[in-house]
């Protein structure tokens, strides 16, 4: 099976790599080799590799700065993902496009199912929901849309990693402990990701993520527990639990994004692991590195 991947060197493309199943022929691209954002130049990429499956792992992720950069985040994240519906469409491939819980608004008080509502607070959330849309228009039955939350990993950048870095540098932190959500190891992510190129009758909008329901404040107290039981870090830092109120940003984030997963649960034959589990074996490898 060829399959083109999209958003190669970030921490999801990273994890797919890293997890390639035997008997899949993989083509990886960056934002260097391939910008989305330009049909042509993707068409003509698409049209040399003849992919079964797209998977677009790539994405403007940068929430704050999308409330600035508006053009930006709306090029890569709906102009990109229309653009591979629609090529996806002429080569008959499937495309397997990676979302996010900022397609909600967080005001729900239980796990969000795939049906529920859009309502996103933030620009970048709105990007996000108008690529689900464009792409269910453009392939209704070609598609996979996944949704994902806090996701982390041992490579590239994200909250566990600053975390141990700000736990090993400072005496105090403050962190917000009433947004509710689970974090989602991008390992097993993409061992997800790589059944549901498999399953070539999948298709439609679900949901992945860690097991649980946590606040950030709480996930930094395991990141820090965990990381001292390996020997990660060489003291242990004081953690306050804040409000938002208290840490403003220039973009509004859900206050709960808990997902419903038992729609790929079923689906698949699979079940996520509790998310403490998750973090213990991403910080085994970081331990390894």
């Amino acid at each position: 099976m060829n399959v083109m991947l999209l958003g190669a060197k970030g921490q999801l493309g990273s994890e797919l790599i890293s997890t390639l199943p035997k008997g899949i022929k993989l083509f990886t691209y960056d934002v260097k080799a391939l910008d989305i954002s330009n049909k042509e130049q993707a068409r003509t990429v698409i049209m040399e590799q003849k992919p079964e499956v797209i998977i677009n792992a790539a994405a403007y992720t940068a929430v704050d700065k999308a409330e600035s950069e508006r053009e930006k985040a709306y090029q890569v994240n709906v102009t990109g993902a229309k653009n591979l519906a629609e090529l996806a469409k002429e080569n008959n491939a499937r495309l397997i496009h990676i979302s996010t819980d900022f397609v909600f608004d967080g005001l729900a008080t239980s796990p969000y199912k795939e049906d529920s509502p859009t309502n996103p607070v933030s620009y970048y959330g709105e990007t996000k929901s108008l690529a689900e849309k464009a792409i269910k228009q453009a392939i209704p039955n070609q598609h996979v849309i996944l949704r994902t939350a806090w996701l982390y990993s041992s490579y590239g950048n994200n909250f566990v990693k600053t975390m141990l870095k700000l736990m090993q540098d400072k005496d105090e932190l403050n962190v917000v402990s009433d947004q509710q959500g689970t974090p989602t190891y991008a390992k097993n992510l993409a061992q997800v990701i790589w059944q549901c190129c498999q399953q070539k009758e999948l298709t439609g909008t679900y949901h992945w993520s860690d097991e649980g329901k946590i606040t950030w404040y709480e996930f930094a107290i395991a990141i820090q527990e965990e990381a001292l039981k390996r020997n990660l870090l060489s003291k242990k830092t004081s953690i306050n639990p804040i409000p938002t109120a208290q840490y403003p940003t220039p973009a509004t984030r859900p206050g709960y994004s808990v997902l419903d997963k038992s729609k790929i649960s079923e689906a698949l034959g699979i079940k996520p692991n509790p998310w403490r589990e998750n973090l213990g074996q991403m910080l085994d490898i970081l331990k390894e590195k």
